[in-house]
């Protein structure tokens, strides 16, 4: 039997869950759109302020891949880093369902992985979405904490594209 060591470690992986819910005055067919076209997926997911987007690649079907590559500019939390992400979609239900898991890296050190599962709802007012985040965390990913604002973010970007179409 293993000795038990009396050495408290700290935890090097950070397992965490959110969901976050959206309505969107469009359909379940628009929302759906902006996730499945590259064009107005970049537009929300991608482009931004605070980095300069070097590759952005989708392939939007069960096993297809979506590659990004970003640059934070300055100004940005990590100014001059390269963020890759990469992902796989593991199941799409048009117009209702999307599952992919994702790996993210900083300067091609891993710093998470996840599954994310994004459901869309019929509503009376449109489309009710709702993002379930399942992430492990290793050091210098800024943790959950960070992603589920950054998350928060990018759905709130997500509705003004979709206002804006």
């Amino acid at each position: 039997m293993a000795k038990q060591s009396a050495v408290q470690h700290e935890p090097t992986v950070i397992h965490s869950t959110f969901v976050l819910e959206r309505n969107y005055a469009q359909s379940p067919e628009r929302v759906f759109s902006a996730f499945s076209f590259a064009a107005k997926r970049r537009r929300w997911f991608a482009d931004g302020d605070h980095n300069e987007v070097e590759l952005f690649e989708q392939d939007f079907h069960p096993g297809g891949t979506e590659r990004q590559r970003y640059r934070f500019k300055e100004g940005s939390p990590l100014p001059g880093k390269v963020l890759t992400n990469e992902g796989t979609y593991q199941d799409i239900v048009e117009n209702r369902r999307i599952m992919m898991t994702t790996a993210m890296a900083i300067e091609g050190k891993p710093v998470s992985a996840a599954v994310i599962t994004f459901e869309l709802l019929p509503a009376e007012s449109g489309t009710d979405l709702i993002c379930t985040h399942q992430g492990a965390f290793l050091e210098g990913s800024g943790g959950p904490e960070m992603r589920e604002a950054g998350w928060k973010f990018l759905l709130d970007k997500l509705g003004k594209v979709l206002e804006s179409d």
